[in-house]
């Protein structure tokens, strides 16, 4: 008897971490609406093959703050049973379960949960470039945001910045301060004039703040569609 209260005190603390960590941790539905097969990759979380109408429930816990994450698809991709191989738009240095952020193009979600005022921060950004339309939605804590870019930007992608699969962003081609804002001052160009036009929720260059950061309670779980 004595045996089995001492084993029951560490274990029920430890259920009850874990309820608390679960309880606090945000649910992302990544969904695959597009007529072909992607690659969902996220960060924290990795990655998986979805195929067409198929759902990857990923749960982030959320209970000390995260900040810098990303959910994005990569396309044509080809891996091992190791899962190791390479796609030809937001590969993450070939490996199938993300360790590190998509090469560009992406069409990229970003967000931050539990921030200040306990709330979560998000946003669609197509700095580092365009290959699927996506949407972002809110499904719970009675917060209703709805953010989306599903415009044509590979079909009507300008020149300098078309690649196979997607449409690069124009720091990634010229690498210069006026596309890059490294000193941290620049502002609209026609580039991110061309991305903000056809997707006016997302964000087009780096200082893009004003019209491109949303904010939910934490706590809130979110819908990710993949062509919806």
């Amino acid at each position: 008897m004595r045996f089995l209260t001492i084993v029951s005190i560490p274990t029920f603390f430890f259920l009850l971490i874990s309820c608390s960590a679960l309880a606090r941790a945000a649910r992302f539905d990544i969904t695959n609406n597009c007529p072909y097969t992607v690659w969902a990759a996220a960060i924290p979380g990795g990655g998986r093959q979805l195929k067409r109408g198929q759902t990857w429930p990923l749960d982030v816990v959320a209970a000390a703050g995260t900040t810098a994450s990303r959910i994005w698809a990569r396309t044509n991709c080809h891996f091992d049973g190791a899962g190791r191989g390479s796609c030809e738009t937001g590969d993450c240095s070939g490996l199938l379960q993300c360790q590190a952020y998509g090469k560009s193009p992406n069409t990229m979600v970003e967000f931050a949960l539990n921030q200040v005022m306990n709330m979560d921060f998000f946003d669609m950004s197509l700095v580092e470039g365009f290959n699927i339309p996506i949407e972002f939605s809110s499904t719970s804590g009675g917060c209703n945001r709805v953010i989306k870019c599903t415009a044509d930007i590979v079909g009507q992608c300008p020149a300098a910045l078309k690649v196979p699969g997607g449409c690069n962003g124009p720091c990634l081609v010229f690498k210069t301060d006026e596309y890059c804002c490294n000193s941290g001052s620049c502002g609209p160009t026609d580039y991110s004039r061309y991305f903000k036009q056809r997707c006016p929720d997302a964000y087009s260059y780096p200082m893009d703040d004003a019209t491109s950061v949303f904010t939910c309670p934490g706590g809130t779980n979110y819908k990710v569609v993949f062509c919806p």
